[in-house]
């Protein structure tokens, strides 16, 4: 694949060639020049956009799509198309399917079906086989084929000794363990964030004190066994403190925070659309203020949209019965870059890599393109019409979004809108 990119303006604080607009001339894959002006002496491909932007390609730790065994939701293929078009050139998949994926031939065949694609398909391996909670899954095995971490996606481990044990043994393997954040026996029936809207609606509420009492447990673990835990999708204030002292205990943690999560509040849930049910639930201004401050100061080592596609008949339902979750990846860049500058939504996008083990390169001349394309400018409101998804159940739908993705290049590949 061969392409010159037009006046392109570079956003990559790693480069040398940060917030300068130029052309690249991309052969075989690799960007072989930069300069002010380039000739297209070759009759290569140009694309010629308008306020063409570029930044490093960017990743999500925590998405979901149904195949295997839930292909009705969204498959493989269809999913990291969607992400292309969203300007994601890598993901981390959960292991939510069915089978669970929690061992090596699973891994492989996840990883098989994306091997031809422009997007790199990273598994999540589950912690316990069939994410029960009960044994541990085959680790080790998983890594060989290809898996970069390992957790039962939005199910908590409630046996305290099986986390130690997973912590242990996978620190042996320099393995990174995800821990969902929720003590069940807390959050008992809760569909909501427990506060004066939950009561107003009366629907019953899941506390704040579900989530820090779970984390603040797995810290304790961490510290005891040294190993290497990920938090994924924090939503409290509280949450932000415990994670933040960790850090300067200088315990071997990082955690992710949900965009829904950063952006709206329980207060939405009052129309009782079930696009805003989802797990962790909204909550309220003052965790969302410490939640933005917890990004800025480096407690929070990531966002994710936390993608996660329902089938119609899941979510069209009475609240109470509505399964948790929402898409996220179409609408992912245009949200934060309405909220935060370009520069922090870049940021944002491109920052977990390093924890998930991901290789990545400055923009410069002789590395491989893996690059997100996208102009920051122009307000415009998520419609139906923006979901590639195949389930449409965005938490996002007729919110004010600003800017837009025009496509990815990555695996010598090329996808535009």
């Amino acid at each position: 694949m061969n392409v010159l990119l037009k006046s392109t303006t570079i956003i990559d604080s790693k480069s040398d060639f940060h917030n300068q607009t130029v052309d690249i001339l991309i052969e075989n894959g690799v960007i072989t020049q930069i300069s002010k002006t380039i000739k297209n002496t070759n009759d290569v491909k140009e694309i010629d956009l308008e306020n063409l932007h570029m930044s490093q390609g960017w990743f999500d730790s925590s998405v979901s799509f149904g195949e295997p065994g839930y292909e009705e939701r969204e498959t493989l293929e269809n999913g990291l198309n969607t992400a292309a078009h969203s300007g994601f050139t890598s993901l981390a998949i959960n292991p939510n399917t069915n089978p669970v994926i929690d061992c090596n031939s699973d891994v492989s065949f996840i990883k098989g079906k994306a091997e031809k694609h422009a997007v790199n398909l990273y598994p999540i391996g589950a912690l316990t086989k069939e994410s029960k909670g009960i044994d541990l899954a085959e680790l080790f095995d998983m890594t060989s084929a290809g898996a970069i971490a390992f957790g039962d996606y939005k199910r908590p481990i409630e046996n305290p000794n099986l986390l130690k044990i997973a912590l242990q043994y996978a620190s042996n393997f320099d393995g990174l363990v995800l821990s969902f954040p929720q003590e069940n026996k807390i959050s008992g029936k809760g569909v909501m964030n427990e506060q004066v809207t939950s009561t107003s609606l009366g629907l019953k509420g899941n506390p704040n004190m579900a989530e820090e009492l779970q984390i603040a447990r797995d810290l304790f673990l961490l510290e005891y066994t040294e190993g290497k835990l990920h938090i994924p999708t924090i939503s409290t204030a509280k949450s932000v403190v415990l994670i933040r002292e960790a850090k300067q205990k200088k315990l071997n943690v990082s955690c992710s925070v949900a965009i829904h999560n950063l952006i709206l509040t329980d207060e939405n849930l009052t129309t009782f659309n079930t696009n805003y049910k989802v797990l962790p639930p909204l909550r309220t201004q003052d965790d969302i203020n410490a939640l933005i401050e917890g990004l800025k100061d480096g407690t929070i080592d990531m966002v994710t949209s936390d993608h996660n596609p329902i089938d119609i008949e899941h979510k069209k339902i009475e609240f109470d019965f509505a399964k948790y979750g929402t898409i996220g990846l179409e609408s992912a860049f245009g949200i934060l870059n309405k909220h935060f500058s370009t520069k922090k939504t870049i940021e944002f996008l491109t920052k977990g890599k390093s924890r998930f083990g991901i290789h990545f390169q400055p923009i410069a001349i002789g590395n491989k393109a893996d690059l997100s394309l996208f102009n920051p400018n122009g307000i415009q409101e998520f419609t139906k019409d923006h979901i590639k998804s195949t389930s449409k159940n965005a938490i996002f739908e007729n919110h004010e979004t600003k800017g837009m993705v025009y496509g990815i290049i990555a695996n010598n590949k090329l996808i535009l809108n």
